[in-house]
C-alpha cells in the first residue's frame, strides 16, 4: 500500500480539488498513458488494484510508471461515536486528481495490448479515464 514515509503534520483539512491539470498532463517516460477525464480522490488501494491489473494483463512485458501518489490524509471517527472529541484518526491516504492528470504510463508493449491494459485498470478507478499516446516532437516539427 503507497504512503507517505514522514509527513510534517498527520492530519489536513479536506479541501477541495479545482481546474484542470498543468503539469503532470503528457506523457513523459513512456509511449501510452493514462489520462484521467475528471477530477476526484484516488486511494492508496485503488491505484494499487489498478497497478496490478495492468501488471497481470501485460505479464511483466513492458515498463509500468505510477504517475501519482497518496499523500493527502483522510481522517475518520469511530461508529456511534458522540459529537465532540477532537479529529479523528487517520484512516488511509488518497491521490488529489485533476481533469487531465496522467495517472499511468506503459512503455515496450505494443498499442493493442496497452490499449487493453489501461481499459481493465480504469474499471478499478472510481473516476473516467482516456488512453493517450505520447506525441512525439520529431512528428510535430515535421508537419510545421
Amino acid at each position: 500500500m503507497l504512503m507517505p514515509s514522514r509527513m510534517k503534520y498527520r492530519k489536513q483539512f479536506k479541501g477541495r480539488i479545482r481546474g484542470k491539470a498543468t503539469s503532470g498532463n503528457t506523457v513523459a517516460f513512456g509511449e501510452y498513458g493514462l489520462q484521467s477525464q475528471e477530477k476526484g480522490k484516488l486511494t492508496s488501494r485503488q491505484i494499487e488494484a489498478a497497478r496490478i491489473a495492468i501488471n497481470r494483463y501485460i505479464r511483466r512485458g513492458g515498463n509500468l510508471y505510477i504517475r501519482i501518489f497518496p499523500h493527502k490524509p483522510i481522517s475518520k471517527r469511530p461508529a456511534e461515536t458522540r459529537m465532540g472529541k477532537g479529529k479523528g484518526a487517520v484512516e488511509y491516504y488518497v491521490a488529489c486528481v485533476k481533469e487531465g492528470t496522467v495517472l499511468y504510463e506503459l512503455k515496450g508493449v505494443t498499442e493493442e495490448l496497452a490499449k487493453e491494459a489501461f481499459r481493465l485498470a480504469s474499471h478499478k478507478l472510481p473516476i473516467k479515464c482516456k488512453f493517450i499516446k505520447k506525441e512525439s516532437a520529431e512528428t510535430v516539427e515535421g508537419e510545421a
